[in-house]
């Protein structure tokens, strides 16, 4: 996205968005200067502690297309996907698709850039759509998809790279009680989340990236161990290999990119079980 391009209404492009960081990392063409200079803050803040974020961006993506093929081998055939991003190379109705053809599946962010992009993607798609909705809202966001989803039958809820970008505790835990309520036995949820091992970042590092997210329109960057973020599937059938580094998670490449050994993306996928209590 060029400097000349007019952003559609209600977008500040001096203030970074992490759809737009994280479309630069993947060498997408979608963000202003604004991104790309915040962007380059984080992968510099990363190579001082030997990771490499755009290696965890792709790994992050790399999951999310397993993740997605694993649960419509499954019989999945509805899909909610939260916080999608901007479009890019193996959109989850693609994956989906190219399984069950016609699955159902719904895209919710509240990022103007995103709605706009993914709406032009989708106009001939009348099994994708995209709604505006605000993860902050659960059972709004669940209610605008209901219009499009039956939740009586099967769905998997995709929270990918999303809960690290709200700092409350306390909030993130209700999001996920909400998310799962109206599942039936059958659904799934699929969840991806920053963590860094222990030791592996300095005081300085952390301060540094996390003052680079409160200043984008998310506002926050907040890393949980695997236990915390373990807690999210309380309940739930975790496949295997359980919440693992997302280079790990069903990958048989065996060649794992450098820069994925000190930290990155968890990625874990549960199912509910026939035993369902909510």
């Amino acid at each position: 996205m060029t400097e000349r391009e007019r952003p559609p209404g209600k977008i500040d492009p001096t203030v970074p968005t992490v759809a737009r960081m994280y479309d630069y990392f993947l060498g997408g063409k979608d963000n202003f200067p604004a991104d790309r200079e915040a962007a380059e803050k984080i992968l510099e803040l990363s190579s001082q502690g030997g990771a490499n974020v755009r290696e965890v961006a792709r790994a992050n993506r790399g999951f999310l297309v397993r993740a997605v093929e694993a649960v419509a081998r499954a019989g999945v055939r509805q899909f909610l996907d939260i916080g999608t991003g901007l479009p890019t190379q193996d959109n989850v109705h693609q994956v989906a698709h190219r399984i069950i053809p016609d699955a159902k599946v719904v895209y919710s962010d509240n990022d103007p850039i995103v709605l706009v992009h993914a709406r032009a993607l989708l106009a001939d798609n009348p099994d994708t759509v995209i709604i505006d909705g605000d993860a902050h809202d659960p059972k709004g966001l669940l209610a605008a998809a209901a219009h499009h989803l039956d939740f009586s039958r099967p769905v998997a809820i995709l929270a990918v790279a999303l809960f690290h970008f709200f700092g409350d505790d306390d909030e993130v835990a209700g999001i996920v009680r909400a998310l799962r309520e109206p599942l039936v036995p059958g659904s799934h949820l699929i969840v991806s989340h920053a963590y860094v091992e222990k030791g592996q970042s300095t005081l300085d590092r952390r301060i540094g990236t996390e003052d680079v997210y409160r200043r984008t329109t998310s506002g926050a960057l907040h890393w949980r161990d695997h236990d915390m973020v373990r807690t999210f599937f309380d309940g739930l059938e975790l496949l295997e290999p359980g919440l693992v580094p997302v280079q790990n998670w069903r990958n048989d490449d065996p060649f794992i990119a450098p820069g994925l050994e000190k930290g990155g993306i968890l990625g874990g996928v549960g199912r509910v079980p026939q035993s369902w209590s909510r």
